[in-house]
């Protein structure tokens, strides 16, 4: 008997729990329930996390937890719960399998049959953001190699447990040269460890393309938090529809399990929602936690379910669908059909053991780092990058000087083009003279410079090589 959390949040959400606990109960599920109170009535209560610190407790207790929608109330300074746990329980992987259903629900892509593997816990989604001058804000794009590893390693891991084929990552490396050529890199590394595994990488773009043109080509594919994001909702729908997708955030300790829809809180109380996104999370969780033969007896009468054509609002079709159902008789016509296979449909079969165990990440030996040269951003609102480049080198050392000016990345000094629009927010590379080399303390010099001369720096970047490969961008157009 496993004992999990329990919290059915907002809207439609204590609707479709009811339901998705029926079931996986009456299909044998060895689980006792402690139910706790996230979301909107929590927020209002005045804690802006939208959880209490007993029902954290509780979470990190049982280890296991299932979650229906929430509701975020709108301004306030309130925070993503979902952000929130996965970050604090560091349930570093988001896995979403997404299955066309067709004929039985409407899709453009008959054949398709993937899962997205996005990393949860960095990128963009540090939410480490700042605003610098009048006309720029900044948002910081952190990837770290245990990040990429972990994820990277989970995906092939997943592929292997589930007999699929193929690993593809997408990145954004041909630009982002830095963040998405680490994560490229480690996808390279790891793969090597899996031979029997085809892989392959795609540009995020035209692998997005790909995507929704042809979903059959892929199996699973790993992304990082951002794209993840973005395209694991846009492989739902082209399934059929974002209504029917679960997902899995998993950690080394704990894991969550939620639909990837929102409350509806216009459906609420109607006995109108469709309970298959949550009761897919469910089904998740239940080979999760090793109980493999419930999920598999709950995955195959939902499949034949859907294959009768009884089918809630939001997938009713006339001249396909047979019987328009509300939540709960949803939820009885999967129970009555458990045992059943579909017979059209691909049934499932799972492998007894399912949980996955990945090695703990082993740091690495540490590499040679040396200080190359430091950006300093500077607010200046003037436009000439000639004129600033005039003024920045007031504060050139003897073995600093300035280098390079851009102006949102592209290169304005020196070379630079009249036609190049230029912000308040300007970036001023300082580099030591050749046969010289720069310190910390030239840098601590050149900041008091600046003070001195009035020049507002806002920020400052050190440039570094690691075992003496320069670990930092050039200017666009160098």
């Amino acid at each position: 008997m496993k004992r999990i959390t329990v919290a059915k949040g907002d809207g439609i959400g204590p609707e479709i729990m009811d339901a998705t606990l029926s079931i996986i109960k009456a299909a044998g599920a060895q689980i006792e329930v402690d139910e706790i109170e996230v979301g909107e009535k929590v927020y209002l209560a005045g804690n802006t996390a939208g959880i209490a610190k007993e029902s954290w407790d509780i979470i990190r207790k049982n280890k296991i937890f299932l979650k229906a929608p929430i509701t975020t109330p709108q301004g306030g300074g309130y925070k993503s719960l979902n952000v929130t746990t996965r970050k604090f329980l560091g349930l570093y992987a988001n896995i979403r399998p997404c299955m066309s259903l067709h004929p039985f629900v409407k899709t453009k892509h008959p054949i398709l049959d993937m899962v997205i593997v996005r990393e949860n816990e960095e990128d963009l989604y540090a939410g480490i953001e700042h605003q610098q001058t009048d006309e720029v804000v900044q948002c910081l794009k952190l990837i770290s190699r245990p990040g990429c590893e972990k994820i990277v390693r989970y995906a092939f891991e997943y592929a292997k447990q589930y007999g699929r084929k193929k690993v593809t990552c997408f990145t954004k490396d041909n630009i982002m040269k830095q963040t998405d050529g680490l994560f490229h890199q480690v996808f390279d590394e790891i793969a090597k460890e899996y031979p029997t595994i085809e892989n392959e990488h795609w540009i995020i773009d035209i692998g997005a393309a790909k995507m929704a043109d042809t979903p059959e080509i892929f199996d699973v594919i790993v992304m990082p938090n951002l794209y993840g994001d973005v395209l694991s909702d846009v492989a739902a729908q082209i399934a059929g529809s974002v209504g029917l997708a679960g997902s899995a955030n998993i950690g080394e300790e704990c894991a969550m399990f939620e639909a990837i829809h929102g409350s509806a809180p216009r459906r609420a109380g109607q006995n109108m929602a469709n309970p298959s996104g949550l009761l897919q999370g469910a089904i998740q969780m239940l080979t999760h936690i090793g109980q493999t033969e419930v999920a598999e007896k709950v995955q195959n009468a939902w499949l034949t379910t859907i294959e009768q054509g009884i089918h809630t609002y939001d997938i009713f079709k006339e001249g396909v669908s047979k019987q328009k159902v509300g939540t709960k008789e949803f939820a009885e016509a999967v129970i009555k059909n458990l045992g059943q296979k579909p017979s059209q449909l691909k049934s499932v079969s799972y492998a007894k053991e399912a949980i996955l165990h990945l090695p703990k990440y082993q740091r690495k030996p540490l590499m040679k780092k040396e200080l190359q040269g430091v950006d300093l951003f500077v607010h200046w609102s003037g436009t000439s990058a000639d004129e600033l480049a005039a003024i920045i080198k007031q504060i050139n050392m003897d073995d600093v000087q300035l280098s390079m000016i851009t102006n949102r990345g592209i290169k304005v000094y020196p070379d630079g083009f009249p036609e190049t629009f230029c912000t308040d927010h300007w970036r001023c590379r300082f580099k030591p003279i050749e046969g010289k080399t720069i310190s910390k303390q030239n840098i601590i010099q050149l900041l008091n410079a600046a003070e001195e001369k009035n020049i507002d720096i806002i920020k400052t970047e050190n440039l570094y090589a690691f075992d003496g490969k320069p670990a930092f961008s050039l200017g666009q157009g160098q």
